[in-house]
């Protein structure tokens, strides 16, 4: 090895869930190492232009994600446009772009989450992988990674796998589970909107959006499906899930065929033509959404919304149906077989089927990142692993930081 350092907590994976959970942990006190495979933070969020900050609130009125969560989405606007809709509090069943939400330019809010983890003394090491990882019986004691400065080995008294594809954990051995992926892309366009008499209506940069489902729906018709070698078969079949280094170039490479489709198909129609519709910036990771979660002792499932965890440490909103809130059991944060050291935040947490649709989007990454940073931190200062640590003193602490814990605290 090249080099060893030591830290009190190692986050690795430099998204939301990530700079939550080092921004408590170094909050708390402790020395602290975000690890980013690019050199850019906030993940999905901004390296993969999926650049809506949805909902905190419940549709109903009534805000139910707080903390750093709440912080992050008033960063996410601090450097660019954007709006937090100023009569949410009014909402009635309302509408996802009626809530707590906004959408940010990825770039602004990358500028932010720089500022936010300079401002609190976190080490951050860019442009480094995880390669691997140092188990001493049953703990977690080192991550090795990979940088400019060759490989070493990161020491750390708790780590984060904040990565969104659990790559810390499955590197120790940590069982794991996956799920089908969307194939789908967003991006950034320039388009140009005349009416009948060719005046221009309206121009400048927006959202594209395309893709196809795991059960084979989508809004391509069958001939430009075949244009990109694709058929509903073939996604039905659900060929990406998990993840493997083929796996990772065959999900862009058909991304990217899917919106170079799109560009055909306007082309084609004459509704516009290269000048007044083509890309801006394309996605600089992949996008995939479930990759691998930890198999948490406990694996939050299907239908849980409304339900009482004895262990809850906050609550999650979901973002596709007013109404539905979610308590999150701290069992979902660490692995089933106790790995001593580590902890999950994120897409890593533990999390099946639609729940993970739950827990995978920003706020409850933030959320959760933030929990896990805590948990960090306070297993440290007692002494005990992570699955040791007393929910009650955890949950007492993220009550002084203004946290919900159960569905009562918000009058649900």
């Amino acid at each position: 090895m090249d080099f060893e350092v030591n830290y009190d907590v190692a986050v690795v994976g430099g998204g939301i869930a990530g700079v939550a959970a080092a921004l408590q942990a170094a909050r708390s006190g402790k020395k602290t190492v975000l690890v980013e495979k690019t050199i850019l933070l906030g993940g999905l969020a901004t390296t993969g232009l999926v650049y809506i900050y949805l909902p905190l609130c419940d549709g109903n009125g009534r805000q139910v994600i707080f903390g750093i969560s709440e912080e992050l989405i008033r960063r996410s606007i601090q450097y660019g446009p954007g709006d937090i809709p100023e009569n949410w509090q009014q909402g009635k069943n309302a509408r996802e772009e009626e809530r707590f939400r906004c959408i940010f330019s990825p770039a602004s809010f990358m500028l932010a989450l720089d500022e936010a983890v300079q401002e609190a003394g976190i080490d951050v090491w860019f442009d480094t992988l995880v390669c691997g990882a140092e188990v001493n019986g049953n703990r977690l004691t080192g991550a090795v990674v990979e940088n400019e400065s060759g490989r070493g080995v990161i020491h750390a008294k708790r780590f984060v796998d904040a990565s969104g594809s659990s790559i810390l954990a499955r590197r120790a051995g940590v069982p794991c589970l996956d799920a089908n992926n969307y194939l789908s892309i967003w991006s950034l366009e320039y388009r140009q909107d005349a009416d009948p008499e060719g005046r221009n209506l309206s121009r400048g940069v927006t959202m594209c959006f395309g893709g196809a489902w795991a059960n084979g729906e989508t809004s391509m018709t069958d001939q430009e499906l075949a244009r990109v070698g694709l058929t509903r078969e073939i996604l039905r079949s659900g060929p990406y899930r998990g993840i493997s280094g083929e796996k990772v170039s065959e999900f862009v490479l058909h991304t990217r065929n899917c919106l170079r489709e799109h560009y055909r198909t306007n082309y084609e129609s004459g509704k516009y033509d290269r000048k007044s519709n083509f890309p801006l910036k394309l996605p600089a990771m992949p996008q995939f959404r479930k990759i691998y979660c930890i198999k948490g002792e406990y694996v939050l499932k299907d239908n849980e919304h409304a339900t009482f965890f004895e262990d809850s440490i906050g609550l999650l909103a979901d973002w596709r149906k007013a109404g539905f809130v979610w308590e999150i059991p701290y069992r979902t944060l660490y692995p089933e077989n106790r790995l001593g050291g580590l902890l999950a935040a994120g897409r890593c947490s533990a999390a099946s089927g639609d729940a993970w649709e739950v827990t995978r989007v920003i706020p409850s990454a933030a959320m959760t990142g933030q929990v896990a940073g805590l948990a960090a931190s306070l297993s440290i200062e007692k002494g005990v692993e992570p699955p040791d640590l007393d929910v009650r003193l955890l949950q007492s602490e993220l009550r002084k930081l203004g946290f919900p814990i159960h569905l009562a605290d918000v009058g649900l």
